[in-house]
């Protein structure tokens, strides 16, 4: 399947710092989204000189029908797998992402806490208050998609290039998934940045509080976006997030 424009995944090599040392980030783009949504946030921490993996999830970039054959514990093992790859070749590893993605690495810091030096998350979900979803169990026999949840930026001319359509059965298992994220949350020991849109309107602020409240991290701190609405990362509110998610980077990772 070919893949969608700017749906090509990005890695950058990095250099060591001053101390010989290669830091490496991880970074996940959401659900029906693609590599669009962070790769501009990969590039300015590529600049900075760290080492860079934004994978492309499995059935994302090419079709919706394509990512309905898919699961969220696909979507998990393609991120550790990169993961591993990363941390193959790098002193010391931080993960973050968009949405689903912040949910993936998140996850990852519970299985892998110890090997995670720094977590950040943008818009991150775990949880929903929409009541609709409540029908989903039975909605994912009956229809194979509900419209689009892509593209909420508000910055005009700002596109995320997500699916036109929203495939129920993937849905349904991210939100099966999510029970055993909350679960674990204590699990979670690596210092947390989490960034959360003031105005969202794919993940409403429950996720972000739950997670805040649940991790065991001694640093967990959130960042109240004012400019931006769910895919902050393509916003208005991105510089904000590329230079503090740099500079918490920085000193997560310090020797």
């Amino acid at each position: 399947m070919s893949l969608a424009p700017h749906a090509e995944p990005f890695y950058a090599d990095g250099t060591p710092d001053a101390s010989g040392r290669r830091v490496g980030v991880l970074l996940s783009h959401g659900f029906t989204g693609s590599p669009a949504s962070v790769v501009p946030w990969g590039r300015h921490l590529a600049g900075l000189g760290y080492a860079v993996a934004v994978p492309r999830l499995p059935g994302h970039g090419t079709t919706w029908q394509e990512m309905a054959e898919t699961r969220y514990d696909d979507y998990y093992a393609a991120i550790e797998s990169e993961f591993e790859a990363l941390k193959a070749r790098c002193d010391v590893v931080v993960v973050g992402g968009l949405s689903m993605g912040g949910c993936l690495t998140l996850n990852l810091a519970e299985r892998r806490a110890g090997e995670i030096a720094g977590l950040v998350m943008v818009n991150p979900a775990v949880a929903s208050t929409n009541k609709q979803l409540l029908l989903l169990p039975v909605m994912k026999h009956l229809t194979k998609a509900f419209p689009a949840i892509g593209n909420d930026i508000k910055k005009d001319g700002v596109l995320e290039y997500a699916y036109p359509k929203t495939p129920l059965k993937p849905l349904a298992s991210m939100l099966a998934a999510w029970k055993q994220v909350r679960a674990d949350l204590a699990k979670v020991t690596a210092p947390v940045l989490l960034f959360r849109s003031a105005d969202d309107h794919v993940v409403d602020p429950s996720s972000a509080a739950i997670i805040l409240a649940g991790v065991s991290s001694t640093e967990a701190t959130e960042r109240v976006l004012t400019e931006s609405y769910h895919v902050a990362t393509l916003d208005n509110d991105a510089e904000t997030i590329f230079t503090e998610s740099a500079d918490f980077i920085a000193r997560v990772t310090a020797p």
